[in-house]
């Protein structure tokens, strides 16, 4: 976990640059959700997923009073976002983590409780727009996949070490794919012969393994295959689902906390953890509730909300979002506490 102290290149535009490659899904909508929490002078939100700022650079002209705190894994995107945000001077600053370390972040940062957290899960424009990451199954480009480009197994390193059974669970459970083994074969018997190095190659594998009958609807046949082994590559579930419960115990009471989903694994995992904290505790048998088993948080939106057609015709990454929120409402109970670690 470190502290990057970006500023920014003398002859660039960084707001307007960093405007350019990025429109953040839902940004009026999240400010309007995390605004009541942000009032009070010194008041502090947490964006676990900063990207290049938008939502940050939104929260901090919306509510005076307050500061944040971004974090991201992807040091190109802290560089963009601290330099966007230069202009707030001390009311921003960019550390470079995941988000599921979010308590260590609040405790070296602030070291008290904060008024709201953000997470806008999924794969960010940035790296979805630049070809040499190897996100996008429509561009020639290396398979890497990786949102930290400075550590870690690429998607390409994955695809030629894996056995067909670990490929095929991959592209189960992370791509939702039907043809998973049928993929998962073709892969094996490829990569004997050819490495599987650039995005161009696998799409047109899956396409080649995919039953023509079954590509007619849903896009790209291509499209599940590279959600799985984007969140393989990159352990999303695993630390969205340890993230959940640490952002739910930074809160202060009174504190709000937004999440943005992008598919349903992720919507499941959010959906699970906030109903936990919203839903008492106390055993359907028992005769009266006690004080120790009320819920320690209250749903502020029902159920998911989604983008707009506006929204969703302007901004096409908006269509499969799911928005969910939550106030905490008073500290976590105690027999309560194991469980907040646990989202699945």
């Amino acid at each position: 976990m470190t502290e990057p102290n970006a500023s920014p290149q003398q002859g660039t535009s960084p707001r307007r640059d960093a405007a350019d490659l990025h429109v953040p899904v839902l940004r009026d909508r999240c400010v309007e959700l995390l605004a009541p929490a942000l009032r009070e002078p010194g008041s502090v939100l947490v964006d676990g997923t900063l990207g290049m700022g938008g939502h940050s650079e939104a929260v901090l002209e919306a509510c005076p009073n307050a500061s944040v705190i971004g974090i991201d894994r992807d040091l190109q995107a802290i560089d963009l976002a601290s330099r966007r945000l230069a202009r707030f001077g001390e009311r921003f600053r960019a550390v470079h983590a995941t988000y599921d370390e979010i308590d260590e972040v609040v405790a070296d940062v602030v070291g008290h409780p904060v008024q709201g957290v953000l997470l806008d899960l999924g794969v960010s424009s940035l790296q979805l727009d630049d070809a040499e990451r190897g996100f996008s199954y429509s561009r020639p480009a290396p398979l890497d996949m990786r949102m930290d480009a400075s550590t870690g197994p690429t998607a390409a390193d994955l695809l030629a070490e894996d056995d067909e059974r670990e490929l095929a669970r991959i592209l189960r459970e992370y791509g939702e794919e039907r043809f998973a083994h049928r993929i998962a074969s073709a892969i094996v018997r490829e990569r004997a012969t050819t490495p599987l190095a650039t995005s161009t190659q696998l799409a047109e594998l899956v396409q080649r393994s995919v039953p023509r009958a079954s590509q007619k609807t849903g896009g790209h046949p291509a499209k599940r295959t590279f959600q799985a082994l984007r969140i393989a590559v990159n352990g999303e579930l695993d630390i969205l689902a340890d993230a959940l419960p640490r952002a739910i115990e930074v809160l202060a009471v009174g504190g709000r906390i937004v999440v943005e989903s992008y598919h349903s694994l992720e919507d499941r995992l959010v959906k699970r953890a906030l109903a936990r904290g919203a839903t008492s505790s106390a055993p359907r048998e028992w005769p009266i509730e006690p004080e120790t088993h009320r819920p320690y948080l209250e749903l502020v939106v029902r159920g998911a909300e989604k983008a707009d057609d506006v929204e969703q015709a302007t901004n096409p990454r908006a269509a499969s979002v799911r928005l969910r929120a939550a106030t905490r409402t008073r500290p976590t109970p105690d027999h309560m506490l194991d469980a907040a670690w646990r989202t699945s």
